[in-house]
């Protein structure tokens, strides 16, 4: 029993160690050499001192800032919480919450009279995503010119200037990270 265990045991042991240890410890190595920012959270810093990520949404709420799209994750982009709402096109629960966030932008943009951008009004597969189209981001720049005290130009500028290509060029849709977008609106555009 013991001379068929034995081998069985060693096999056991020497996988643990390799795939366990030896191989995590080199991609972990290669990662932090590689791709710092990235291995570490993609972690964004303003005066020393972490805000947030560039992986992972947050909610902003004051007229000043451009608000992201609705979060399915826990009680607003709760990272423990990310999932999807799993609500599909029939289900009278997404339906009001679509005409919710729709009166909800209205409210906050009485100056916008066109189509609403889908991705202001429906939450992301995660609920955490970080992301605006260009789209939503022009829909909300009457209010934050106004309560920024810059001109719709100038506002359109930098959104255009953060605006993130498609990866590779043909991979995904252009986009613009909110975080990064509010970020830079208080270092150019200090509140009234």
């Amino acid at each position: 029993m013991w001379r068929q265990m034995l081998p069985a045991l060693r096999m056991t042991l020497v996988f643990t160690v390799l795939t366990g240890l030896i191989y995590p410890g080199i991609v972990t190595g290669l990662c932090q050499m590689l791709f710092p920012n990235q291995a570490n959270g993609s972690l964004i810093y303003k005066d020393g001192r972490v805000v947030g990520s560039a992986l992972i949404g947050q909610n902003f709420t004051k007229p000043e800032y451009f608000q992201p799209r609705p979060s399915a994750a826990g009680n607003g982009y709760d990272a423990t919480a990310s999932s999807g709402s799993n609500l599909g096109p029939t289900s009278q629960k997404l339906v009001d919450r679509v005409k919710a966030s729709a009166d909800k932008f209205h409210k906050e943009n009485p100056n916008f009279s066109g189509i609403i951008p889908t991705d202001l009004l429906t939450a992301s597969g995660s609920g955490l995503d970080p992301h605006l189209s260009p789209e939503s981001a022009d829909a909300q720049v009457e209010r934050i010119a106004q309560a920024r005290g810059a001109s719709p130009q100038e506002i359109r500028s930098l959104v255009a200037q953060l605006t993130e290509a498609r990866d590779l060029g043909f991979l995904g849709e252009p986009r613009v990270n909110v975080l990064k977008l509010n970020q830079a609106l208080d270092a150019k555009f200090p509140r009234k």
